[in-house]
């Protein structure tokens, strides 16, 4: 008996321009596990065809007439989530909307092309069509019923104090959904945590950016990394895109080093480079954390992490949009635990403590 043909992961595109719908279309449909099943062209025609449709993944642009993408996803996450792309410009206010649209509950994105569109158009479509892939798996229910607010009303007033020694560190790898991951353990830390060393996989135009939204919802002062900087208590660095950081421990002070390198693990920065370096140079004096994201990046690391006495945490399935960086760490023997997202800041508190 023939064999049941594999089902495509149904595909909507929303994007005001005519063109562009028609490029992405064609494009989406040359792979074989995709088809589109549906456009629109602004997001009020986007819902009707949600509702009849029910696609599995629904790419977005930014910039739309009537209502931008990231109100579209504010209204339309918490009554019927689904997995979103963006497709995003490279200007300023396009990267500011799609990091907005990260917190309004879309999975990942990608950028549209810059100088060289015929060269780069190609190269966004083999990213676009990967990431709906990943994205069909993605875990978006927990947007049920969420009721949004804006990232600078997300600060804790009141997040208590920890007394540190200035030899501990804290390390925590994530990719994709990580950037609301990431916020939720670094805004619930208090002013007085360890310094911090994070890799989340981001695109260099978009890393300065999020560490400066996260400076603004965290009691810990954050930052985007720099070669030479110091790793001290109530510091958070965020590693560059495609830059490779890792930590030396030299006279009692970490220092970060970033530079370019080839990637490892299928990334540039890549949390098995960041968590490598802290299992030689911190040992038990580090807390590693993983957190949601497709793929192993990290999983081996945070097992000699392990072995070299830190602590290990990873956050469960159920609150990860993708159960796949946190669930190799586990099923490795790299983390010792799985905690939901919420949870995972207190239990460093109390390792810590």
């Amino acid at each position: 008996m023939p064999s049941k043909p594999k089902r495509k992961i149904r595909v909507l595109i929303v994007d005001d321009s005519s063109l562009v719908r028609h490029i992405l279309s064609d494009g989406i449909n040359t792979d074989p596990d995709l088809e589109v099943v549906g456009t629109a062209p602004e997001p009020f025609t986007a819902r009707d065809k949600i509702v009849r449709l029910k696609p599995d993944v629904m790419t977005l642009d930014v910039n739309m007439p009537r209502m931008d993408g990231v109100e579209f996803l504010r209204r339309l996450m918490p009554q019927y989530p689904i997995p979103v792309v963006m497709v995003s410009s490279l200007t300023q206010r396009g990267k500011k909307i799609t990091l907005d649209a990260l917190d309004a509950g879309a999975v990942d994105f990608v950028s549209k092309p810059g100088t060289d569109i015929s060269r780069g158009l190609q190269g966004m479509m083999t990213e676009l069509c990967a990431k709906i892939k990943i994205a069909s798996t993605a875990n978006v229910s927990h947007w049920k019923n969420k009721k949004f607010t804006l990232p600078s009303q997300r600060r804790l007033q009141n997040n208590g104090s920890l007394t540190s020694s200035t030899d501990r560190i804290i390390a925590i790898g994530a990719s994709t959904g990580g950037t609301e991951a990431v916020r939720i353990v670094l805004s619930s830390l208090p002013a007085t945590a360890p310094g911090i060393v994070v890799v989340q996989h981001m695109p260099s135009e978009f890393t300065q950016m999020f560490a400066e939204r996260l400076n603004i919802c965290c009691a810990m002062r954050v930052k985007e990394a720099r070669s030479g900087d110091q790793v001290t208590n109530g510091l958070a660095l965020i590693a560059p895109g495609e830059q490779h950081m890792t930590i030396n421990y030299t006279d009692g002070i970490y220092k970060v080093i970033c530079k370019p390198g080839e990637k490892i693990c299928g990334h540039c920065p890549s949390v098995e480079v960041m968590m490598n370096s802290v299992a030689r140079q911190a040992g038990a004096r580090a807390i590693g954390i993983m957190l949601t994201g497709m793929g192993h990046d990290g999983a081996d690391a945070m097992l000699a992490m392990r072995k070299a006495g830190a602590r290990t945490l990873a956050q469960d399935e159920k609150s990860s949009v993708v159960f796949g960086m946190p669930k190799e760490a586990y099923e490795r023997g790299g983390a010792e635990r799985l905690l939901p997202i919420d949870n995972i800041a207190g239990e460093i508190i109390k390792l810590l403590s």
